[in-house]
């Protein structure tokens, strides 16, 4: 029996120590924590022609950025994405311009988890310019042309006085297009003061904004003038009625001008193009070119100076223009009947010179400084 009571006491021994050294065992199990990175703060958006520059903070730990975006609010993780954006801002380009586009970024760790997204921002990418102002004048009136901006709905114009044209001058707004011209727009403003230049801008407008603002066109207004436009710093217009040439001289001298000088063949050309078909009628009209002093020696008379003084080798009979094309119709100036003045013709020959008598009556080309 003595036997039996130390076997039942080894036994009972043994499992308490086999207890106490599985309590001794340690638990091996880790705990991995995954921090969020946060959202990229100050994003902005600047739009320009045809793209939209983001910027915004860099957020600590971040390997790269999404930009998510639409050109609709609302964006989220689901919207379009820009992937692998290795710095703190990007240029989105190859936009359509006169849209408006939507934008967030969020951050993206170096294991590819991705942050929480930022705030929206929008920028609008503006119209094009509108090419090819021009405003011509004539009693109290200016009308203003220039081309089709696509996408517009419609337009404002700025204006004033003095040049330097800019969106803080008074505007002319809602514009309407011209559904009659798939090419062109235009606006007549009306009753301006004669013996004034007017200045002008044009912008296309639609739901992102006003686009941006064109070339300045201008146009000097008075009762004896009409169609005045400026091509190369220098006003042009037309007298108001025809005269002779006399008369047409001290017509354009009342508004500060003389009859225009023909220096370059592009200027000759310009001023064929804008008069000889004027108001849909071809015309002969005066320029500043005489030969009444000494007959076939011919000079520009600016209304300072007349005579041999003046003359310019390069106006006379057989002169060419460095191309080599001819100055004079064929066969002119011919001194028929004793035509001492000098014309641009818009009928026949088009765009040469002619000699016509001075008491002819025609409209005169107006040049201003």
């Amino acid at each position: 029996m003595k036997n039996i009571y130390i076997i039942l006491i080894l036994i009972f021994s043994f499992t308490i120590i086999s207890c106490a050294k599985k309590d001794e065992s340690t638990d091996t199990t880790t705990t991995t924590t995954t921090t969020t990175l946060s959202a990229p703060s100050g994003l902005t958006a600047t739009g320009t022609a045809g793209q939209v520059s983001l910027d915004w903070s860099a957020v600590t730990s971040a390997g790269s950025y999404t930009v998510y975006w639409d050109n609709a609010t609302g964006i989220s993780s689901s919207s379009t994405a820009i992937t692998s954006v290795s710095t703190d801002n990007y240029t989105h380009s190859s936009l359509d311009n006169g849209s408006i586009y939507y934008y967030k970024v969020a951050a993206v760790a170096t294991d590819n988890t991705t942050g929480s997204l930022s705030s929206e921002v929008n920028a609008a990418t503006p119209l094009p310019a509108a090419n090819n102002l021009s405003a011509s004048g004539a009693n109290n009136t200016i009308t203003l042309t220039w081309n089709t901006v696509s996408g517009a709905t419609s337009y404002t114009l700025y204006w004033d006085n003095v040049s330097g044209i800019d969106n803080s001058d008074t505007a002319i707004t809602s514009i309407n297009i011209n559904t009659d011209n798939t090419t062109h727009d235009n606006y007549t403003h009306s009753n301006m003061d004669n013996g004034s230049t007017y200045y002008y801008k044009v912008a296309a407008v639609n739901s992102s904004g006003t686009g941006t603002l064109s070339s300045v066109a201008s146009a000097l207004l008075s009762a004896n003038i009409q169609g005045s436009e400026t091509n190369e710093g220098h006003t042009y217009a037309l007298t108001s009625d025809t005269l002779s040439w006399d008369a047409a001289a001290t017509a354009a001298a009342a508004v500060g001008g003389y009859l225009a000088t023909l220096n370059t063949k592009a200027e000759n050309t310009w001023l064929y193009d804008k008069f000889g078909h004027y108001g849909g009628t071809a015309r002969d009209l005066w320029i500043g070119s005489k030969d009444n002093v000494t007959e076939g020696s011919w000079y520009w008379y600016n209304g300072t100076t007349s005579g041999d003084d003046n003359v310019s080798d390069n106006i006379s009979s057989g002169a060419k223009w460095p191309d080599g094309t001819a100055k004079w119709a064929s066969g002119e100036p011919n001194n028929a009947s004793g035509e001492d003045c000098g014309t641009i013709r818009g009928s026949q020959n088009k765009s040469t010179w002619n000699d016509f008598g001075c008491e002819r009556e025609l409209y005169g080309i107006i040049e201003i400084d």
